[in-house]
């Protein structure tokens, strides 16, 4: 933290940011950038928020990578697949404030920043059905960082997800993600595999952490060397607790600091907490199916617990109450430790691969398990039976080998220590396992025995697996006819059990497309902005892609930081 004398009880700038994730920081660098004077406040120790957890994809159509690569579609694929997805909750104006700066945004940090991108040429939309859906050219990345050059910063900033890594190491979608699920089956990727595990225990040897960033850690280091460049102040470990407020303006906040409340005076605050997905009585009112506010497992950092929201109310500004979803759902099961402590593992990857099923306690399968992580976890709160939300991954040990079943690696792993915690249930048949995990016995095998009558063939009559550009990509390229579809038939047999978890919250702040934070009446609140989840959701709690939180996180943070310094034109 940049130290205060110790008289300093008044600090001046021109822009105060609360939160240290994507939008936090963008609207920190883009301010800096156009000559403001700008202090970010964190109340973690580390900087980096849910971002630094995040796979780090940022969706932003018409972005300048893909056309670099070819791919050119106007504004008009991306606005009419919106239209579809999230029909009467489609809002014009922030909408098309969204794809005309997302673009520009990128170009920014390209051109002005050590933020650097990687495109997601290959990526598409989750429902390709819909008009408009792209088939790749929407998504982007920070690029791999060599964690060194954030010099001093590094200690101060938030290390990757203890269960989405492999050792403390980041594996980065696309070609790193995919060598190391074929390592068994090409020897390009088991080499490309032993030289990053080789290079990260050098790392961890000589500097105790990893080194070669990527995903969400490398989008947070590029953004916090960039606000380090630009003179931002970044203070960790500094709660906002009240916002300060005259003649209707926003005038700065009361920071705690380990030496005392801060007073900091500036013409703009940006709300970029990181909205509510641990705010247990906020769950409790506005998550469906979640009495106590308990039956969650978040995957943020828990100090994302809706400081922001609060803050926002407390000078006039509203929580969006009539969102599709408040929720950006994720499927999660809870890894137990050894020490008596619990982690959360998102089902991302191996969904889409051929051979495994979701059944619910009924053991019937209730939703098409290639398709997004929020449409996975929308179904199971919708068709779960009984009060408790809850389905179970199921596959057998052919599959468990090759693509590994939540944090249960695949070969060569050993799964034996998470059979014994309970996290990992295995059985010889499927009627054993049923038991083990509570599931209707004959309804699984009567599942599992209908799937496995067309999965021979390559297909899935009940919900269409492989139907989709995004399902096959989701799914093992070198596996045919159906990259998404095998039978489950070689035991023993495995389940994990899946709850409902989220990436953040959609319901934020009501905000112009400005990026101002809007009173009872929609008018701007003068001197306060939101982004990310902080403020509510441009999609209207819908998630037509992956990427759909980041992006506009980047994006309107970028915005905010422009009206804020008064630029109009883009660079």
């Amino acid at each position: 933290m940049t130290a205060l004398p110790s008289h300093a009880r008044t600090v001046d700038c021109d822009v105060l940011v609360i939160g240290s994730g994507a939008a936090g920081l963008s609207a920190a660098v883009t301010a800096a950038w156009h000559g403001q004077k700008v202090i970010v406040v964190e109340k973690d120790p580390v900087f980096g928020g849910a971002t630094a957890w995040s796979g780090g994809w940022a969706w932003v159509p018409c972005n300048p990578l893909a056309r670099r690569a070819g791919i050119v579609e106007e504004r008009s694929a991306p606005r009419t697949y919106l239209e579809h997805e999230l029909g009467e909750r489609f809002n014009a104006p922030l909408i098309d404030a969204f794809l005309e700066a997302g673009p520009n945004m990128v170009s920014f940090f390209e051109k002005h920043t050590a933020l650097q991108f990687a495109d997601g040429n290959g990526i598409a939309d989750i429902h390709g059905d819909t008009p408009g859906a792209g088939t790749g050219g929407r998504s982007v990345i920070a690029a791999p960082y060599d964690a060194r050059q954030t010099g001093k910063l590094l200690k101060r900033l938030r290390r990757t997800m203890r269960e989405t890594s492999f050792w403390g190491m980041p594996i980065m979608a696309g070609k790193d993600l995919g060598a190391f699920l074929t390592l068994t089956r090409s020897w390009r990727s088991l080499l490309h595999v032993g030289q990053r595990v080789g290079k990260h225990l050098l790392h961890l040897a000589t500097h105790g952490r990893a080194l070669h960033l990527v995903n969400g850690v490398a989008l947070v280091a590029r953004l916090a060397r960039s606000a380090d460049d630009l003179g931002v102040l970044l203070w960790e470990s500094a709660p906002a607790r009240r916002l300060l407020r005259a003649d209707g303006k926003v005038t700065g906040a009361v920071v705690e600091t380990a030496s005392g409340e801060v007073t900091i005076n500036a013409r703009a605050v940006v709300l970029a907490a990181g909205g509510f997905p641990n705010d247990i009585e906020r769950r409790k009112a506005m998550f469906p199916r979640t009495p106590t506010g308990h039956e969650h497992l978040a995957l943020p950092p828990m100090a994302a617990n809706g400081d922001g929201l609060r803050l926002g109310e407390s000078v006039g500004g509203r929580v969006a109450d009539d969102l599709h979803s408040p929720v950006a759902w994720a499927p999660v099961s809870k890894v137990p430790y050894a020490d008596g402590s619990s982690g959360h593992f998102p089902h991302i990857i191996e969904r889409g691969k051929p051979g495994i099923i979701g059944v619910l306690s009924n053991g019937q399968r209730f939703v098409n398990e290639a398709d997004g992580y929020y449409d996975y976890v929308s179904a199971m709160v919708a068709a779960a039976p009984g009060e408790k939300v809850e389905s179970w991954l199921v596959c057998d040990h052919r599959f468990q080998r090759r693509y590994g079943l939540g944090i249960a690696r695949p070969f060569p792993l050993p799964t034996a220590a998470l059979v014994r915690n309970g996290y990992l249930k295995r059985a010889d048949s499927l009627h054993d396992l049923a038991n083990q995990c509570g599931i209707d016995a004959r309804g699984l095998v009567d599942t599992v025995s209908e799937y496995n009558r067309h999965a021979r063939l390559g297909e899935d009559p009940q919900f269409g697996r492989g139907r989709t550009l995004y399902n096959r990509k989701q799914g093992d390229a070198l596996h045919g006819p159906n990259p998404c579809v095998a039978p489950i038939e070689h035991g023993p047999f495995y389940a994990v059990r899946v709850e409902p978890g989220c990436f953040g919250t959609f319901a934020g702040l009501r905000t112009n497309e400005h990026a101002q934070v809007l009173d009872d009446h929609q008018q701007p609140i003068e001197g306060l902005y939101a982004a990310g989840c902080d403020m509510a959701s441009i999609m209207g709690g819908h998630y037509p892609a992956g990427g759909i939180n980041l992006g506009p996180a980047l994006t309107f943070g970028y915005i905010a930081g422009r009206h804020i310094a008064g630029v109009t034109a883009y660079e």
